[in-house]
């Protein structure tokens, strides 16, 4: 299939043959819906923790003698009785990750980009190169090619372009390696450079 192509203007002034196996697969809810869960899964840090009695420092000797002071037997100031003692049952850290094979996320992208296109949210674009670190350079080219809720996917990190995306809101700016199925799905619209789309199509073959 073939794809138009919008130039810096924002119109359609050529064509790109793209792979029918990557942008018209099939769609796949329950896969792409695996395949959602599990990429947010993964930025959950999980890194509450608690001490217990026996991570709790001090506590080594017996407080008071076991009879003859009238007092509640006790074998350490830190027990969970006790000010300053461990927690009964303590949370711990987690690890939220969940497995999923190669295949399966290649599949589950796929099937996203084959309905960003059935949706008319992909589009194709020459190339987008910022000369500096410049908000408003950007912001002009956007509305020239009025995306202005997009990700923008290119071949190569670009720290230029990454610096003048950060303070335009609803934009977001993503490499092919590391393409993550929430953004695909969660901008209005996918801008997604020539360079970009040989280099997808070689990643999910």
């Amino acid at each position: 299939m073939k794809l138009s192509v919008i130039d810096k203007s924002g119109k359609a002034k050529s064509e790109v043959e793209v792979s029918d196996a990557i942008f018209a697969a099939k769609f796949n809810e329950s896969l792409i819906h695996q395949l959602v869960v599990a990429s947010q899964a993964a930025r959950r840090q999980g890194t509450r923790a608690q001490k217990n009695r026996a991570a709790v420092s001090g506590g080594g000797a017996k407080p008071f003698a076991q009879k003859g002071t009238g007092r509640a037997r006790a074998g350490t100031i830190r027990s969970p009785i006790w000010r300053g003692g461990g927690k009964v049952f303590p949370s711990q850290t987690a690890n939220f990750t969940q497995k999923l094979n190669k295949k399966m996320r290649r599949a589950g992208l796929r099937s996203i980009f084959g309905e960003l296109v059935r949706q008319e949210r992909l589009i194709a674009i020459e190339d987008i190169k910022i000369d500096a670190p410049k908000t408003k350079a950007l912001a002009e080219k956007l509305a020239k090619l009025k995306a202005s809720d997009a990700l923008i996917l290119i071949d190569n990190p670009d720290k230029n372009l990454l610096l003048s995306a950060r303070n335009i809101p609803h934009i977001g700016i993503c490499s092919i390696n590391e393409l993550d199925p929430v953004s695909l799905i969660g901008y209005e619209k996918v801008l997604i450079t020539k360079e970009a789309i040989k280099k997808c199509e070689e990643l999910l073959a």
